[in-house]
């Protein structure tokens, strides 16, 4: 399989812009199933085919889904490869990060203010900040972190940040941006055998590799603050030592979050139970998956959600401070949008209840003071840490894409 090498132009996307349930335990609206009118584009395949297996001696030979989406080749596809459609910059036009290099807090904290997104990746004990600044114009850092080779995403179209393991079946590769688009999320490409990867749920849907999923590893977006106050070791990702130069800071989606948009190249219709490009937090257990809208959660300086999904209990907790980078031509000057932890409320076996005084989160239970992150701060339990459920954050159209039949809690 020959290599691609990395194109260091980077073509810009502007965005295209356009114009009955149950109360769930807070109140809220919750509408179970979408209409009857929705065309969801992402399903769980229907094929019993199983994927081609992956070697000690590495992984199989074959064709290049970059060149060929409809190779006889090929397992049958996952997705309608029509729907794959181009962004713009070919493979690698918008460059990932092969070799990031780190920093300290306080080396970082001289050129990312308070309120900017940051991914945060936590794998065994090793806490790493990749700076939104700079994911947005890179979208892919193929790193090692806690010694697991990860690939950190952040798709700008979709707002949302989602890390994989990069080895597959103990056969380790990197990602590539291919430059291509599926319901206006980012299309990755292993470096291996240019298989094509869905960002949302890690499946290699076109390829060699059709059918393999990557693992998932939690990767929150936070604000600088909450990171640097919670993780004040942790490590940075050096803006300076990209290999490329980019105007770091700067927004090019400008506008693009405006709630009365529409999302660039979306090809699929969008479930009419919420706007397009409402903020949404989604998370999944077993088969049940639920998205919560911004305003749900969200409050005045803080806000805690006491809920469940499924038999799981949930606690979703919502803070100030956060900047959207994708509102204004700075990304430190975006609008605030807060950020948010979704964990399980049980500790030694006891269920908390979480409420907010003078925008700190407490539970009722023992009068413990946390903060975004779960971890206690002050009081009876102070030095315990919630257990972090993974949840995304991102937009309505995204997120009823791929877990179509979600229920969804809103205003």
């Amino acid at each position: 399989m020959r290599a691609r090498t990395a194109i260091a132009g980077l073509a810009l996307i502007v965005s295209a812009c356009g114009e009955g349930g149950v109360e769930d335990d807070a109140g809220s609206t919750v509408s179970e199933e979408p209409p009857s009118t929705t065309t969801t584009v992402v399903e769980e395949p229907t094929t019993t085919q199983a994927p081609v297996d992956i070697s000690e001696d590495g992984f199989p030979e074959g064709p290049s889904a970059l060149d060929d989406m409809g190779s006889d080749a090929f397992p049958p596809p996952l997705v309608d490869t029509s729907a794959i459609i181009s962004g713009g910059p070919p493979p690698d036009g918008i460059p990932p990060i092969d070799e990031p290099q780190f920093i300290d807090v306080a080396d970082a904290d001289a050129w990312i203010s308070d309120e900017e997104p940051v991914v945060v990746i936590d794998v065994n004990g090793d806490v790493r900040a990749y700076p939104v600044q700079v994911m947005i114009w890179h979208e892919i850092v193929n790193d090692v972190v806690g010694g697991i080779p990860v690939a950190v995403t952040y798709c700008p179209l979709c707002n949302s940040a989602i890390s994989y393991e990069r080895t597959i079946d103990g056969q380790e590769t990197t990602f590539g941006t291919s430059g291509r688009l599926f319901a206006s999320a980012l299309v990755m490409y292993d470096r291996a055998t240019e298989s094509l990867w869905t960002h949302f749920d890690g499946r290699a849907v076109v390829g060699v590799l059709t059918g393999h999923r990557l693992q998932p590893v939690a990767s929150p977006l936070l604000s600088w603050a909450d990171f640097k106050n919670s993780h004040p070791d942790g490590l940075v990702l050096d803006r300076s030592e990209t290999g490329f130069g980019r105007p770091y800071g700067n927004n090019p989606y400008q506008g693009y979050d405006n709630p009365s948009s529409f999302p660039f190249l979306f090809n699929g219709e969008v479930d009419e139970r919420s706007a397009a490009m409402q903020r949404v937090v989604g998370v999944r257990e077993g088969d049940e998956a639920r998205a919560w809208s911004l305003e749900v959660i969200s409050g005045e300086g803080a806000a805690a959600t006491n809920t469940e999904l499924g038999d799981t209990p949930l606690v979703i907790l919502w803070s100030e401070g956060q900047s959207s980078a994708l509102d204004a031509p700075q990304i430190a000057s975006g609008r605030d949008v807060g950020s948010v932890g979704v964990f399980s409320p049980v500790v030694d076996g006891r269920a908390l209840t979480f409420s907010v005084e003078d925008a700190t989160f407490v539970d009722d239970e023992t009068g413990t003071t946390w903060d975004i992150t779960g971890r206690a701060v002050s009081g009876e339990l102070a030095d315990a840490q919630l257990e972090r459920v993974p949840h995304l954050d991102t937009f309505w159209f995204a997120w009823s894409t791929y877990a179509p039949g979600t229920d969804l809690i809103e205003q």
